[in-house]
């Protein structure tokens, strides 16, 4: 019973209204194969690499095999961030006391819950976001899970297999109050929607968010709100840390988080609508969608930064050193953490194997809207937030980093 009530509470929030409404590509599609594709994401890779005795993993007994997955999926320890609201198939083993860890890089998230098993998201170029179990049956091994795509083929994933960050009001134990407010939340949501049933340790000021808390008065859950925001530096002394792997749930890391996990689900859809399309010899309809990546893309709607943030874990000193940077030492991983997420707004997804996967079409559609926004030929007042400073500093850093940039990107000028 308690399994069916938080499959329901799951669905719930995946069903939250996205902005693209159109009818969302099917994972079934010929064109899609979704479940029979051969697979190139970061998992299948390591697998195949286990198996031909090229790697191997190893066993400790505070953390299984985490660590060493870590490790050989690149996927740092600094990145950790822990949710102890009740949003996962493993709901029995997650409260306060026990908050799910995740873990992450580019292509592939990482998460598990104290004696729990191994969950693992990792990207295909083509197929979007593949789910694995690791140690659910008790041996050390991947299994391709399908329960996860109840919730993770979504509105809140545009209809294709993603990425969500939700934000609820948790009871006691970390069961969301389903008479409360709950968000699907990117770098666009407000702060003050962000984060409930989250741990959030760093240094946020006066900013205030849902994390850190959970409803003390059920029949007025919203009260949580109104309370001021607590402020961790990190979670010793909050709960016992003994099997994880770090004591923090950074800021940083989690920010960084909300915005690969809408980037990848606007970059699988892209790919999906024109691969169906060509199939289907179906007028391509990718326009819209590819201005919405774009404005996604160069952060034009992000909500801004009241007050300055620091992570206390790392992450934010580590993420920038994975570049590329260009012959002025800059990089789109570059943060601000001021005013804005960051120091040059332009997603440093765009170097991603899941964006070199789309179709060249989809690509060229991309390239087109991003170097109209980029040249200031696109004079919406919206656009504004985007500087000439900003713009020609982005420009350039694309030209001297990603490669198979159209030649059409030039000098910023105005």
């Amino acid at each position: 019973m308690k399994r069916v009530t938080i499959l329901l509470i799951l669905i719930l929030l995946a069903a939250i209204v996205v902005k693209s409404e159109d009818p969302v590509p099917s994972r079934n599609h010929p064109a899609i194969g979704y479940l029979s594709s051969n697979l190139k994401d970061p998992v299948t890779d390591l697998a195949r690499k286990i198996q031909d005795g090229e790697v191997q993993l190893t066993f400790d007994s505070q953390s299984g095999y985490l660590r060493s997955l870590l490790d050989a999926l690149k996927v740092p320890i600094e990145s950790q961030v822990a949710v102890f609201s009740k949003t996962s198939f493993q709901s029995g083993l997650i409260n306060p006391q026990n908050p799910r860890t995740i873990f992450f890089n580019d292509s592939v998230a990482v998460a598990r819950p104290r004696n729990g098993f191994i969950e693992l998201a990792s990207t295909d170029p083509q197929q979007g976001v593949i789910f694995y179990a690791f140690g659910e049956f008790g041996s050390p091994r991947f299994v391709r899970d399908q329960e996860c795509l109840v919730c993770h083929v979504s509105p809140a994933t545009l209809g294709v297999p993603g990425l969500a960050i939700g934000s609820v009001f948790p009871a006691k134990d970390g069961t969301p109050m389903l008479d409360a407010p709950n968000f699907i939340t990117d770098h666009r949501s407000p702060l003050e929607e962000r984060w409930g049933g989250w741990y959030v340790t760093g240094e946020t000021g006066s900013m205030r968010h849902l994390g850190n808390r959970i409803v003390s008065n059920p029949d007025n859950p919203e009260m949580m709100a109104a309370a001021p925001t607590p402020m961790f530096e990190s979670l010793k002394g909050k709960l016992d840390l003994a099997g994880y792997l770090s004591p923090y749930s950074d800021v940083v890391a989690l920010m960084i988080l909300e915005h690969q996990a809408h980037m990848t689900n606007l970059i699988t859809r892209m790919g999906w609508e024109s691969r169906i399309n060509t199939y289907d010899r179906a007028k391509a309809g990718n326009t819209d969608l590819a201005k919405e990546l774009v404005d996604y893309m160069l952060f034009i709607d992000e909500a801004p930064l009241p007050v300055k943030i620091k992570g206390t874990s790392g992450f934010a000193e580590k993420f920038p050193l994975l570049g590329p940077n260009d012959s002025k030492g800059r990089s789109l991983r570059q943060l601000d953490l001021e005013r804005r997420l960051m120091r040059y707004p332009c997603s440093y997804m765009i170097y991603s194997q899941a964006f070199d996967g789309m179709p060249s079409d989809a690509k060229d559609a991309v390239y087109s809207r991003l170097w109209q926004v980029l040249s200031g030929k696109e004079t919406n007042p919206r656009y504004a937030r985007l500087s000439l400073a900003d713009r020609k500093a982005v420009t350039e850093i694309l030209r001297e980093t990603k490669k198979g940039l159209p030649s059409y990107f030039s000098e910023v000028t105005k």
